[in-house]
């Protein structure tokens, strides 16, 4: 779509009906604000709502959410938790999530606002679970669109199966392979995606649309989209085939600048980018002990450079939660929120519009992470929604592929799920060949843990294919290559050196591979070379091993430059089927498949 589309007619006929709903706006957030001229504070109350409603100053809510990933049905495990920081110091957990108390949460707080509007942080679908995954994400664009969802950026998931399917799910048609799963044909979004630093190589236009504006009345906010410039790193290289990711900040300044020019001076940005929390408890004070000093990472960069003409800032990707002020270049207050993933929270954030400016009033912007508590009711159209789907994917999600004795969970510097899935890897590649030495796994392919409680009604300890599904959604191929030792332990180096050197992207390994991880060094040395061993035996520089990863690694992804430089290419099936296979003929009903150890790494601190 170039960037000069008209907008969508579903959205703009949404749009109008959004625009006449009742007047009022609730005022939400725990951020001081200072009063402005002529009105009160914005945390000051009057009336039915508090905030800003008439005459110069008019407060717009701003619901966000980001990294959805497909995540339809309620998550399990600590996929589907949140910690709350208690006024006593201690802490609670929340089970959190699911689009039926999602929607629910949306639309209760949208009561008395006016001005509402709701925004998205990319990776709404993509390594989602088989209910959304199954059907190529089809069922969570119907979900977004039933929630009211805006506008959206679009994430690097967008893109895991190539930009010809995120135009897809952008305009609607069957799938090119698949074809259509009801007797009604799939409509697309309702809301635009957002990509404004992603150029078609060829003609070097956006391949979205990089920006939108929202309007109501005499109110105009502008949003800006991009997603992270390092997604080509993360992403198969054919699902970034012909596309070029162009810097965030330089993008963001750009169109901020062409929107002032078309009078709009309100203006979010949505970025899927993001930072590390000094703390997982959401609600935790960002700006302690002073503004933005809570949050590290990329963004932080980001927002200290993204031009003074943004008023605030939607993040994601990093599946964090925080809502900062970072001082943007001139020194001024800018909002930067982030709500965590998997639907476990949403942003309420309040933006005072200056009627005689058209500017937003920075000093009056409050905002806060909530929760998706599951204590409301259900959304009935959610629930059809979910029923639907649930009911074509049953004869496939419920068949149980094995059996297990406690909970897998992928948390960890190296986790048990991680190792199961190598193990699952090295041997499905020994029936290709049978000489194949190792395994190794990415962690940020291993999506969810295997939980022993059921989930639905195959009982406890019980292993669906559903499940390994949100396991492991990429349909990823297990690959063999051969490598020198001296290729190996280099490989294992870019864990914690190159681009993985200030975030480390630590392998999971298949029995027999074992080495010492010394985090108290820096950069490569982290990786302790002469502990590295295979079957008890040093690895040799000069020897031949054979490898197996899945089809991402082998491509060089998440900075693995030297696994896409393997020799003897042999390229198997299915990373799922070869989980599927491991669980199958390694446990039972009375003999459960245990927990591993995680203890192939020995991690110095």
């Amino acid at each position: 779509m170039p960037a000069t589309s008209p907008a969508h007619p579903r959205r703009r006929r949404r749009t109008n009906r959004l625009l006449v709903t009742a007047a009022g706006v609730l005022t939400v957030g725990a951020l001081a604000a200072a009063a402005l001229p002529g009105s009160a504070s914005a945390g000051e109350q009057g009336g039915k709502a508090h905030g800003h409603q008439h005459g110069r100053y008019q407060d717009v809510q701003l619901l966000s959410f980001n990294d959805l990933h497909g995540n339809l049905e309620p998550p399990t495990g600590s996929s589907g938790r949140v910690t709350e920081l208690q006024p006593d110091g201690t802490t609670k957990t929340i089970d959190a999530g699911g689009a039926e108390y999602l929607a629910t949460h949306l639309r209760q707080a949208r009561k008395g606002n006016a001005y509402s509007i709701t925004a998205a942080g990319g990776d709404m679908v993509g390594a989602s679970p088989l209910i959304s995954g199954l059907f190529h994400d089809e069922p969570t664009i119907e979900a977004l669109n039933k929630l009211d969802l805006d506008v959206t950026s679009v994430g690097n998931h967008e893109f895991d199966e190539g930009a010809k399917e995120l135009a897809r799910l952008q305009n609607g048609g069957c799938h090119p392979t698949d074809g259509c799963y009801t007797d009604k044909k799939f409509q697309g979004a309702d809301f635009p995606y957002l990509s404004a630093n992603v150029l078609d190589e060829k003609t070097e236009k956006p391949l979205l649309k990089p920006y939108w504006v929202w309007k109501k009345r005499d109110v105009k906010v502008g949003f800006i989209g991009v997603t992270l410039e390092g997604t080509p790193n993360i992403v198969s290289a054919e699902g970034v085939k012909g596309l070029v990711f162009k810097d965030e900040v330089e993008t963001i300044n750009k169109y901020a600048q062409e929107l002032r020019r078309k009078g709009v001076k309100s203006i979010v940005a949505l970025i899927h980018e993001g930072g590390f929390p000094a703390s997982q408890n959401y609600n935790y004070d960002c700006d302690a002990p002073g503004a933005g000093d809570g949050i590290s990472g990329p963004i932080a960069d980001i927002a200290k450079n993204v031009s003074p003409e943004v008023d605030a800032l939607v993040t994601g990707h990093t599946h964090n939660a925080y809502v900062c002020t970072i001082p943007d270049p001139a020194g001024n207050p800018r909002m930067v929120t982030s709500a965590a993933s998997f639907g476990r929270l949403y942003t309420d954030t309040t933006l005072t519009y200056d009627r005689r400016t058209g500017d937003i009033a920075r000093t009056a912007v409050e905002s806060a992470n909530h929760v998706v508590s599951r204590d409301v009711p259900k959304a009935p159209d959610m629930t059809r929604l979910i029923d639907k789907w649930n009911t074509l994917a049953a004869p496939i999600g419920n068949r149980a592929i094995g059996h297990i004795s406690g909970d897998i969970v992928k948390d960890g510097t190296e986790s048990p799920l991680g190792d199961l899935i190598a193990d699952a890897q090295l041997a499905y590649a020994r029936t290709l060949d049978p000489e194949t030495d190792l395994a190794l796994m990415n962690p940020g392919g291993v999506r969810a843990s295997l939980t022993y409680a059921a989930s639905g009604g195959e009982g406890d300890g019980v292993v669906t294919f559903a499940e390994a599904f949100t396991v492991q959604p990429f349909a990823n191929t297990v690959n063999l290559q051969t490598f020198t030792g001296e290729q190996l332990i280099q490989a294992l180096k870019e864990q914690v050196s190159g681009s993985n050197e200030a975030a480390p992207k630590i392998l999971q390994v298949s029995d027999g591979l074992t080495y010492t991880l010394d985090l108290t060094k820096s950069g490569a040395d982290r990786v302790v070379t002469d502990s590295i061993r295979l079957n008890g035996e040093a690895i040799d520089p000069s020897a031949s091993y054979r490898v197996a990863t899945n089809s991402f690694l082998a491509g060089g992804g998440d900075g693995f430059t030297t696994l896409g430089q393997g020799a003897d290419d042999l390229v198997g099936d299915d990373d799922l089927k070869a989980l599927e296979q491991y669980l199958t003929a390694n446990s039972s009903a009375g003999s459960p498949l245990a927990p591993p150890a995680a203890d192939r790494i020995t991690i110095v601190r």
